[in-house]
């Protein structure tokens, strides 16, 4: 049986782009008649507010986006991030924020700063020296990673050349995004993660993640992402395209009608309900391009 999930962060309103995710990763499951996840990613305490929580919860329902099980909150799962992290080969890393950024430190073709392992090898009397709490990063070997995207295509990377030891835990004890999805979708029992393909580049470190853990690996579709008509991607800090604008004066028949036809579901733009478009959808309809919309 196809799981799927949707999985938003409550750092603020959902923006049309949160809810394009959410509506194609709803129309795949249903369309499979499959089981359909809900799951808060608020591993960042600072930014997370339950009020942002409430809402989404009450948004997705508006638009007619059910889901069937609602897994636990990322705040709640520690110990599992723990027993996942305990299994790895990590070491404390202190670099700061500039040292990381610094114009000399390699960098990926997408500006992606590549971590050069500057405290990879550090001595206990090395590390004794340093005056700040580290972040934990996990050794990576010089392997390519390959899987195929059900949007994207086929996608390769490096885990040593294009990405280096990446971070697991930070340095105020939160673990970190990567390590956390990888615990949740395997607990879930999720088959399918589709998300926006501003973390395609993400993928093959959490597929490591899976495999160095011996957890199932998820198929993959990366969505394209919604842009303004100024080339900007769409963000929480755009407020005439968040939910709560856009609930005073659109229905949910004219949102969901509005992202079908930018995804090419449907021939016009038209009020439509989410589950009349079960039938129509399809992953081969879904371009692999950003999609513009005001």
């Amino acid at each position: 049986m196809t799981v799927g999930r949707f999985a938003p962060s409550p750092s603020g309103r959902m923006h049309l782009g949160n809810v394009f995710t959410a509506l194609l990763a709803w129309l795949s499951v249903r369309s499979q008649h499959g089981t359909m996840l809900l799951r808060i990613e608020d591993l960042d305490p600072e930014r997370s507010k339950q009020e942002y929580i409430d809402a989404i919860k009450y948004d997705l329902q508006w638009l007619g986006l059910d889901w069937d099980k609602e897994m636990p909150q990322q705040s709640t799962r520690e110990a599992a991030y723990h027993s996942c992290f305990e299994r790895l080969e990590t070491y404390p890393c202190f670099c700061t924020r500039n040292e990381l950024h610094d114009a000399s430190a390699p960098h990926a073709s997408d500006g992606r700063t590549i971590y050069a392992g500057t405290c990879r090898s550090l001595t206990e009397a090395q590390r004794a020296e340093k005056n700040r709490k580290p972040s934990w990063r996990v050794r990576v070997p010089d392997r390519n990673i390959s899987f195929y995207d059900g949007v994207c295509g086929s996608y390769t990377e490096n885990l040593a050349k294009d990405c280096g030891d990446f971070i697991v835990r930070r340095s105020d004890g939160v673990y970190a995004y990567q390590l956390a999805v990888v615990c949740d979708d395997a607990f879930g029992g999720v088959t399918e993660v589709v998300r926006g393909s501003d973390l395609l580049a993400s993928t093959p470190r959490q597929i490591w993640l899976y495999e160095t853990l011996d957890l199932p690996v998820p198929k993959f579709f990366h969505v394209p992402l919604l842009i303004a008509p100024d080339g900007k991607r769409l963000s929480k800090r755009e407020k005439s395209l968040d939910l709560e604008h856009l609930r005073e004066n659109c229905t949910p028949e004219e949102i969901i009608g509005k992202l079908a036809f930018a995804a090419k579901l449907i021939q016009r733009e038209e009020p439509i309900q989410a589950r009349d478009l079960i039938s129509e959808f399809s992953w081969a309809k879904i371009e692999n391009k950003p999609i513009m919309i005001s």
